[in-house]
């Protein structure tokens, strides 16, 4: 079935042929018509399937439809993260261009005043983080009697960052009678008490359940030692100077560190962390998403967060100590129909991650051989001079005991 055959109003169909939307993926030709006819869904979908607009289509036809709508609210989003939220917005607004359905993000990092401007003007859709949304409803600027549609996006994730009570807190000041659409890459025992709590007589939609990771990538992974990583990465740019390369750390410090090492032997790149404040971000992705940066460094907290086109490859530069956050890493690429690479740099201190992933995802993962010869030639081709070598290391060194210390305490 095509796009052209569906029943939406004119103005979607206009914007999904421009965008290159012809035909729709499986989440999408699942989730449509029970969207549309007013019931309540549950889908658990990978990242990448196209749930995004798998929602974000009939919200739209829905809307545009509804011509007795009068002024407030009517469709809330909820995003675990302002990457997420942003992204979201620019789906809606590009879908909707062309119609009266307004769409605006509200999320923190930024001064609250220019969104309240805008939710006096008026707004259809809004998409939000919890944190600011909820600062907005205390002060008034946010009403939700009018809300028929709420989404939950990334569900998983917004368990993963706490915001559970959020969640509940939510639903206590929305209307009883409601859409609900209820989304997540991962199920687990909790998601579902989260989710029934929510939806009602919910269709259930499962995308790919036994496979977590999208088959339109290619994985392997190396052992190399933990000093040694950024050597390799180098190599890897170098061969691969044209291509979009999204490398995964473990922590804030070490993002910044190798940033400051791809600087000494002249390779381009930016980071993205919780450090670094929403203009930061957003200016990184723009500049990734562009291609005037091909380089670009992130922690977990920005992995789901990344949704930029032309990803030829992920690096996990560091081996995720959540097994999930390896499939939604590798998420980042291998997107539609094109094909994505995936490599992991492995350490000794890293190999029980390894196999953790391995048992999450079903697959193992191929190794890449690697000759002493080569291993050698490797470390000897850097740019990097041997002082800096040698400080880099012993600071290394410093970092870890300190992660290591911080772990134990947060235990």
């Amino acid at each position: 079935m095509r796009f052209e055959d569906y029943s939406f109003a004119p103005v979607i169909k206009k914007n999904l042929a421009i965008a290159g939307f012809t035909r729709p993926t499986d989440i999408q030709y699942k989730t449509i018509p029970p969207v549309l006819k007013g019931e309540d869904v549950l889908a658990i979908a990978q990242t990448g399937t196209g749930k995004t607009a798998a929602f974000a289509i009939p919200i739209l036809h829905k809307l545009i439809a509804d011509r007795e709508a009068g002024d407030g609210i009517r469709c809330m989003v909820m995003e675990p993260t302002r990457e997420l939220a942003l992204q979201i917005t620019d789906v809606f607004n590009s879908l909707g261009k062309g119609s009266r359905v307004r769409t605006l993000c509200v999320h923190g990092g930024v001064e609250q005043d220019p969104q309240i401007e805008r939710l006096a003007k008026g707004v259809d859709i809004l998409v939000a983080t919890p944190g600011r949304m909820f600062d907005l409803v205390s002060q008034g600027h946010i009403t939700t009697d009018k809300i028929q549609i709420l989404v939950l996006d990334e569900a998983d994730h917004m368990l993963d960052l706490g915001f559970i009570n959020d969640i509940r807190q939510l639903v206590k000041i929305l209307p009883r009678k409601r859409q609900t659409l209820f989304f997540s890459a991962t199920i687990d025992a909790e998601i579902k008490k989260l989710a029934y709590s929510l939806v009602k007589d919910a269709i259930r939609i499962q995308i790919s359940p036994k496979d977590p990771v999208s088959k339109n990538v290619d994985h392997s992974v190396a052992y190399i030692a933990m000093d040694d990583k950024r050597f390799f990465l180098e190599r890897l740019v170098n061969m691969h100077p044209e291509s979009k390369i999204l490398v995964f750390v473990r922590t804030k410090v070490r993002a910044e560190r190798l940033y400051s090492a791809m600087e000494r032997v002249e390779i381009q790149s930016i980071t993205i962390h919780g450090d670094k404040d929403q203009k930061e971000r957003i200016s990184a992705l723009r500049k990734f998403r562009d291609g005037l940066v091909r380089v670009l460094i992130a922690t977990d907290v920005s992995a789901r967060g990344i949704d930029i086109a032309g990803v030829e490859y992920v690096v996990n530069y560091d081996l995720p100590e959540q097994p999930e956050n390896y499939v939604h890493r590798v998420g980042r690429t291998g997107r539609g129909k094109k094909r994505g690479v995936a490599i992991s740099f492995c350490s000794p201190e890293e190999k029980d991650l390894l196999d953790a992933i391995e048992v999450y995802t079903g697959n193992d993962i191929a190794r890449l051989e690697l000759t002493k010869g080569d291993y050698e030639m490797t470390l000897s081709a850097t740019s990097e001079s041997k002082a800096d070598w040698k400080s880099l290391v012993e600071q290394a060194e410093l970092d870890e005991a300190k992660y290591n210390k911080g772990k134990k305490k947060k235990k």
